[in-house]
């Protein structure tokens, strides 16, 4: 049994780069959310989708098996951010799961700010956990030093 599962829905890589860090620091189980849903992933359409999603409050059906969360102490939650809030497949996984008693981390990827609203909404949607880090990555692709940012702070979990 491990202790820690990463879950996570990435977009562009930018979330699963950062993702994948930290399931190889913490030797945690690693999770990506893959959605029925296609997103428009180029020009105006993919940030109008985005934004009209989150502000819906769009839960796209999940298509991963069913995910055991009953043997993990801590889950590790990664989001880009959309219009300064998680992205739809990670509500999806909050209203799919009933996540209580749990060590909740989070981070997020993101291009243009609204982590901290992103982390605020997280927090308000599982109420009856206790919140144990959270960080957030401009832009992991672009910016290498973020990889060793998310390996210290996933350290700083364990």
């Amino acid at each position: 049994m491990k202790s820690a599962l990463v879950v996570y829905f990435s977009f562009d890589g930018n979330t699963k780069l950062i993702a994948e860090k930290i399931g190889e620091t913490l030797n945690a189980d690693v999770i990506e959310l893959k959605t029925s849903k296609k997103y428009p992933t180029e020009g105006i359409g993919k940030y109008f989708w985005g934004g009209k999603s989150v502000v819906f409050g769009d839960k796209p059906t999940l298509t991963n098996k069913s995910i055991d969360l009953s043997g993990y102490d801590t889950i590790i939650i990664g989001t880009p951010v959309w219009a300064g809030s998680f992205a739809p497949p990670i509500r999806s996984f909050v209203n799919d799961y009933k996540i209580v008693n749990k060590k909740i981390a989070i981070f997020a990827s993101h291009g243009g700010g609204g982590a901290a609203k992103c982390f605020a909404k997280l927090k308000e949607a599982l109420p009856e956990n206790k919140f144990v880090g959270e960080i957030a990555f401009v832009e992991p692709k672009k910016n290498p030093e973020c990889i060793e940012s998310a390996a210290k702070w996933a350290a700083t979990l364990s």
